[in-house]
C-alpha cells in the first residue's frame, strides 16, 4: 500500500479515518457531499456539466471535459471591447498548463508544478508553492516538463509533480495538506498529465511508455486524506506472477510472446473524464511500448488495453468495458487526447456518448454505456487507414503500413491529428472545434529486430523504429475545425500558420477562443468560424483558456508562453524568435472594457557562441547527434534549434567549454533549473555530444541554410 502523509496542523492519518468513520458531521460536510444540512457546497455543483458556469474548477472546467462555459456576457456582439485587465509575469519553466478558478481566485502550476493562487479583482498573487519537483525527480526528470493542468477538491487544490506525487494544498494559504507518492521507487515513470476529481476521489495516472519497458496504470485516492482507495493497470504483467483479476487474464489472451518484459506501455498519461451520469471513469490509454508491434508483442494480438478507451467502475476501479482505437498499434497513434461527453440525438434516438479526436485522425462517437462504435470518420488527410469499419469498430488499414517491409510513408503522425491540446464542444452549436495538426510520417526500422532490440537506459525514447515528421508538401499543416458529431463531417475550418495551436474553450456567447504560436490570442464566431477579436500576446499561446464569472463581471483567462513537446519543434517555429530565456511567461486575463497594456516583445534572433578554432568532425557529430535525439531533443529541440521549452543551445557558452559542459550534463549543477543530470555519460559521450552541439552552432554561425528546418522528430509524453 501508498502511504499517505497529512501534514496540515500535524493530524495523522489514523485520527482522519477515525473521525471519517464516527461519521463526524464537520467530516461529512468537508467531503463536499449530500449531508443533514443540504445540497453540495457550490464549487462541487459547479463540477456538473450543466452548471452555471460561475467558476472554472477543473481542467475541462466540468465532469464532461466539454471546455465549453454557459456564460455568455462576453459574446459575438461585444467580443471587440474585450481588453487586458491585468496580466502577471511568470518566472522560466513550463507555461503550457491549464489554470482553473474558484471563488474569484485562479489557480496554476506552471514550471515543475509550483502551484499560485492569483486574486482575480486585483491581479495579485496570494501565495504560491514549489514542491521542488526538479531535485527530487532523478531520471524521471528526463523526460516531461510539468503537470498540463490541476484540480480542486473540498477548498483544497490537487497538483501532480514529475517525480510522482499528488500535493493536496490548502486553499487559502497554499500549505499542504497532504501529499502521496504514487509511482513505485525506481520506476521509470512521470506525470504529466492533469489530476481529475470525483465523488471525493482523485485519480491520476503516469507517463513513460515511449521511453521505458513500463505498465500503464491508474491509481484513485481519498481526495481528503490521500488514503489510496484502488488501482487499475491498463496492460496485463508477467503471468508467472498471478494477474490481479479477470480482467487482465482476458488481456493478456491478446498479447504474445515475453511481453511483460517490455513492460507493454498503455500509459494513462493525458485523458480520464468522469461520467457522472453512469458513475464511470472513461481512461485515455496510450501507444504500446516500445511503438513496434513486431518487437513488444511478435506481431500477434490486439494488446489491450493500449490505445483505448476502457471504462471502470467509479467507486471500484472494476472493468465495465472498453473499445480500442488501434489495435496491434505500432504507429503511436495513442488514445490519451481529451475525451467530451454530451448526449446526442442519432438517428432520432437520443444517446448518451464519448467523443474523441484523437491521433489517428478519425473523430469517434462512442455509446457510452457500453462502448459501441456509433461512428468514426477522418477529420484531416489520413493515409494509414481505409476507414473504420462500424461493424467490427476496427480500421481498415492500408497495405504495408505497419512497415512490414521495412519503411513506410503515412498521415497522420505519432504527434497527432490533435495533441494534448484539448478541443472543446458546445452544447448550444453542437460542434466540437478541434485543434487539428496534419502532418506526414516517415517510419523504417530496418535493421531493428526483437533479437537486438533493448530500451535505453535512463528514459531515451526507444521507439523500436527510426522515424521522421514532416509536412510532405502541405503549405497549411494545422487547422482551426468545426466539426458536428453527428453529420461527422466539418461545419467550417481555418487554416493555421502552423500546427501546435493552443487548447480551445467554447462559451454561450456564441465564441471559440484559442491561442497561436505566433502570438496571437483570438476569438471567433462559433457558428462560421469569423475571427471577431484577436490579442497580441507578446507571446506565444499554446495553454487552454478559461473563463468564469467574479461579482457579475465575466472574464477570460490565459496563460502566455511556448512550453510542453511544441518545444520540439524549434527548427519549425524558428520563424517565431522564440527563446527560452527571453520569452514572457505571463498569465493574461481579459474582461469587457479592460485597458490595461503589455510591454512591446523585445524581437529575438538565435546568435551562435564563439568557438575558435572548432573543426567539425562528421563521425564524431554523428555519434553525438544520436546521444541528442534520445536524451535532449525533447527539450532543446530537433536539430539543436529549440522551440522555447529549453534554451537554444546553439546559443549557449557552455558547450563550447569542456569543463563547464561537464559540470552540467555529467554533474548536474542545474539540476533545480530543470537541467537532468546524466551521470552514467563517458567522457567519450560527452565529447561526442558536445561536438555535436558545437557542429550545429557553426552552421548557424556561418550563415548557412539549414536543411534541418522544417522537419522534426516526435517527443516523448
Amino acid at each position: 500500500m501508498i502511504e499517505a502523509k497529512v501534514l496540515r496542523g500535524g493530524v495523522t492519518l489514523a485520527l482522519v479515518l477515525m473521525l471519517a468513520a464516527c461519521g463526524s458531521a464537520d467530516q461529512q460536510a468537508l467531503a463536499g457531499k449530500e449531508t443533514d444540512r443540504g445540497a453540495p457546497e457550490g464549487w462541487e455543483r459547479q463540477l456538473d456539466d450543466g452548471s452555471d458556469g460561475e467558476d472554472w474548477p477543473a481542467f475541462g472546467r466540468t465532469y464532461g471535459e466539454q471546455h465549453y462555459s454557459p456564460l455568455e456576457q462576453i459574446n459575438a456582439g461585444n467580443v471587440g471591447d474585450l481588453g487586458l485587465v491585468w496580466a502577471v509575469d511568470l518566472p522560466p519553466g513550463n507555461p503550457a498548463t491549464g489554470p482553473i478558478e474558484v471563488a474569484g481566485t485562479v489557480y496554476l502550476a506552471s514550471g515543475y508544478s509550483v502551484v499560485r493562487a492569483i486574486d482575480v479583482a486585483t491581479g495579485k498573487i496570494k501565495w504560491e508553492h514549489d514542491p521542488h519537483a526538479p531535485e527530487a525527480s532523478g531520471i524521471r526528470l528526463r523526460q516531461g516538463w510539468g503537470s498540463r493542468g490541476i484540480a480542486y477538491w473540498n477548498h483544497k487544490v490537487i497538483t501532480a509533480t514529475q517525480d510522482g506525487r499528488l500535493v493536496a494544498l490548502d486553499e487559502k494559504t497554499g500549505k499542504p495538506v497532504w501529499t502521496v507518492q504514487t509511482l513505485e521507487e525506481g520506476a521509470p515513470m512521470f506525470i504529466s498529465g492533469p489530476p481529475r476529481v470525483f465523488d471525493g476521489k482523485v485519480i491520476i495516472g503516469n507517463a513513460g511508455s515511449d521511453e521505458s519497458a513500463v505498465r500503464g496504470f491508474v491509481t484513485a485516492f481519498d481526495a481528503d486524506t490521500g488514503k489510496q482507495l484502488w488501482k487499475f493497470y491498463t496492460v496485463p504483467g508477467d503471468p508467472s506472477k498471478g494477474f490481479e483479476d479477470e480482467t487482465q487474464r482476458m488481456a493478456a489472451r491478446t498479447w504474445s510472446g515475453d511481453w511483460w518484459k517490455y513492460g507493454g506501455g498503455g500509459s494513462v498519461w493525458n485523458a480520464i473524464t468522469y461520467d457522472k451520469a453512469n458513475d464511470q471513469i472513461l481512461l485515455g490509454t496510450g501507444n504500446g511500448a516500445p511503438w513496434n508491434h513486431k518487437i513488444r508483442s511478435m506481431g500477434k494480438g490486439d494488446n489491450l488495453f493500449v490505445c483505448s478507451i476502457v471504462a471502470l467502475d467509479a467507486k471500484t476501479g472494476k472493468y465495465k468495458w472498453h473499445y480500442q482505437i488501434n489495435p496491434g498499434e505500432s504507429w503511436d497513434f495513442n488514445a490519451a487526447m481529451d475525451m467530451e461527453l454530451a448526449d446526442l440525438t442519432i438517428d432520432g434516438k437520443p444517446r448518451q456518448v464519448v467523443m474523441t479526436a484523437p491521433k489517428n485522425g478519425f473523430y469517434y462517437v462512442i455509446d457510452r454505456k457500453n462502448g459501441k462504435l456509433i461512428s468514426a470518420e477522418p477529420f484531416v488527410e489520413v493515409t494509414w487507414a481505409k476507414k473504420i469499419d462500424i461493424a467490427s469498430g476496427r480500421p481498415v488499414e492500408n497495405p504495408g503500413v505497419r512497415y512490414e517491409s521495412g519503411k513506410t510513408t503515412f498521415r497522420p503522425t505519432p504527434l497527432g491529428a490533435h495533441s494534448w491540446m484539448p478541443m472543446a464542444y458546445s452544447p448550444k452549436t453542437k460542434l466540437t472545434y478541434i485543434p487539428a495538426i496534419d502532418l506526414q510520417a516517415h517510419f523504417d526500422d530496418t535493421g531493428i529486430t526483437r533479437e537486438n532490440f533493448k530500451f535505453a537506459e535512463g528514459m531515451a525514447l526507444s521507439p523500436g523504429v527510426g522515424y521522421a515528421i514532416d509536412a510532405g508538401g502541405k503549405e497549411v499543416t494545422g487547422w482551426l475545425i468545426a466539426w458536428d458529431p453527428v453529420a461527422q463531417k466539418p461545419r467550417w475550418k481555418l487554416p493555421m500558420p502552423t500546427h501546435g495551436n493552443g487548447g480551445i474553450m467554447a462559451t454561450g456567447g456564441n465564441l471559440v477562443f484559442q491561442g497561436r504560436p505566433d502570438g496571437g490570442f483570438s476569438a471567433y464566431d462559433a457558428q462560421n468560424g469569423k475571427r471577431l477579436w484577436n490579442f497580441d500576446a507578446r507571446a506565444g499561446v499554446v495553454a487552454p483558456p478559461i473563463t468564469y464569472r467574479v461579482n457579475g463581471r465575466q472574464y477570460v483567462t490565459v496563460i502566455a508562453g511556448i512550453g510542453t513537446s511544441v518545444g520540439l519543434f524549434g527548427p519549425m517555429f524558428a520563424k517565431y524568435g522564440i527563446d527560452y530565456r527571453t520569452q514572457a511567461r505571463r498569465v493574461l486575463t481579459f474582461a469587457i472594457g479592460g485597458k490595461a497594456t503589455l510591454p512591446p516583445r523585445t524581437p529575438y534572433k538565435a546568435v551562435a557562441f564563439d568557438d575558435p578554432g572548432f573543426a567539425p568532425d562528421a563521425a564524431k557529430a554523428a555519434r553525438g547527434e544520436g546521444i541528442f535525439g534520445g536524451r535532449c531533443a525533447v527539450c532543446h529541440g530537433t536539430s539543436v534549434i529549440a522551440g522555447g521549452t529549453a534554451p537554444d543551445l546553439r546559443t549557449s557558452p557552455i558547450p563550447a567549454d569542456a569543463n563547464a559542459f561537464a559540470e552540467v550534463v555529467k554533474n548536474g549543477a542545474l539540476v533545480p533549473a530543470g537541467m537532468p543530470q546524466f551521470g552514467e555519460f563517458s567522457a567519450d559521450q560527452l565529447d561526442a555530444l558536445r561536438h555535436y552541439i558545437r557542429t550545429r552552432a557553426e552552421v548557424l554561425r556561418s550563415g548557412r541554410r539549414d536543411s534541418s528546418v522544417g522537419s522534426a522528430h516526435k517527443t516523448g509524453e
